[in-house]
């Protein structure tokens, strides 16, 4: 490879050249593009982008640099990172490093210095696909000589496709620990929050309306879950493909069969359609960014939500619906909201059982806090049952 350049490769054989940009090296994995303005350090640290390589498709990345406080997860979880314009030196008082530097620390291979407006046109056209980033020495071969674009290409197309994989299990917390409310706020209940993928905010929020959160790993049983005796159960988002999951639909069906309300965002609402008997189906190019427009049916209002995800439920749009799963045994169904771009489903509501989900993030960071609501929604069906 050239002195200080680095190649995007994407398994059609579209190519774009650039500037390293944090660690140099080489990665593969689906590349997807955010459409949001702000809240990088958030969108790096979430889980749910596991083994993906992000686009942002804002021209500036990285002008407020990263900080200890915003992150949503113990480390970057992105595959690698795609950006046009990085900020030369980061300028805001909370800090404390610059982003590349945050990049190259935790060996993110990163790419800068690009037309993400002409990728992001290629993958609204073609579908997310699978790519590569190549940069540095790591790029070469054995022999130190610089590989073809046909080997680079035959890289790219080697690696596993999202459609199919189980990934939960590789974010999950190794252990269960507790989030408990802020001092001076008294427990009104008790939720066991199984660990998908989950933000930070998540428990954060709950605790701060009083619920103590047990977060727990994606193993644990339904005799573990009901040890905790719950007033709630709540799974989190998660990166993978929903199809793949086993145990974590058998512990819904228990939790729905024992009536403990529950609640569960993107992944968990993909889960709780698989969980139905629904089927769940890959977006083209999936939805992610902090600027989408849903309607909540219910009350005919329009959220601006933030988004991360690539499949989606199958439910039909006119209900209730009697679920399929074992001849209606969870009663009915309907869609409770639906996004305005493309009138994929994005909440779903039993009517014969205390549970609920919603496609999108309501813990929303960073931003916007449309959707907040959706945990004192959560707390008041506990309160009911």
């Amino acid at each position: 490879m050239e002195d200080r350049r680095a190649l995007l490769v994407l398994e059609d054989g579209r190519h774009f050249r650039g500037r390293p940009f944090g660690a140099e090296g080489v990665t593969t994995g689906e590349i997807v593009f955010n459409t949001a303005m702000t809240g990088y350090q958030e969108t790096l640290t979430d889980p749910s982008y596991h083994r993906q390589i992000v686009v942002m498709t804002a021209p500036h990345i990285g002008n407020t640099g990263v900080n200890s406080e915003d992150p949503e997860s113990r480390r970057i979880w992105v595959a690698g990172y795609v950006v046009r314009d990085p900020a030369p030196r980061p300028s805001n008082w909370r800090s404390q490093r610059s982003l590349e530097d945050e990049l190259r620390d935790q060996g993110i291979v990163a790419l800068s210095d690009v037309d993400t407006r002409a990728i992001t046109l290629h993958l609204r056209e073609r579908g997310a696909m699978r790519a590569g980033i190549f940069s540095g020495e790591a790029a070469a071969d054995q022999f130190g000589r610089r590989r073809s674009y046909e080997e680079l290409v035959a890289i790219v197309q080697a690696t596993a496709p999202m459609a199919g994989q189980d990934l939960a299990g590789q974010v999950t917390t190794d252990q269960s620990y507790v989030v408990e409310p802020p001092p001076g706020v008294p427990v009104v209940a008790t939720v066991v929050a199984v660990d998908l993928g989950i933000k930070a905010m998540t428990p954060e929020l709950l605790a701060r309306r009083g619920v103590r959160v047990w977060v727990v790993p994606r193993s644990v049983s339904f005799a573990e879950v009901m040890a905790y005796r719950p007033d709630g159960v709540f799974f989190s988002n998660g990166p993978g493909d929903p199809a793949a999951a086993g145990a974590e639909l058998e512990l819904l069906r228990a939790v729905l069969e024992a009536r403990v309300p529950f609640f569960g965002i993107c992944y968990g609402n993909q889960l709780l359609g698989r969980a139905l008997g629904f089927e769940t189906y890959k977006l083209g190019f999936g939805h992610r960014g902090v600027n989408h427009p849903v309607l909540d049916r219910a009350t005919g209002k329009v959220e601006v939500t933030a988004h991360n995800h690539g499949f989606a439920v199958d439910v039909p749009l006119d209900g209730p619906v009697l679920t399929p799963w074992e001849a209606g045994k969870f009663g009915r169904v309907e869609v409770s909201h639906l996004d305005l771009n493309d009138q994929v489903v994005e909440g779903l509501r039993l009517l014969d059982r205390p549970a609920f989900s919603v496609q999108y993030h309501p813990e929303a960071a960073a931003g916007p806090h449309d959707a907040a609501y959706l945990f004192d929604r959560f707390l008041d069906l506990m309160r009911a049952n």
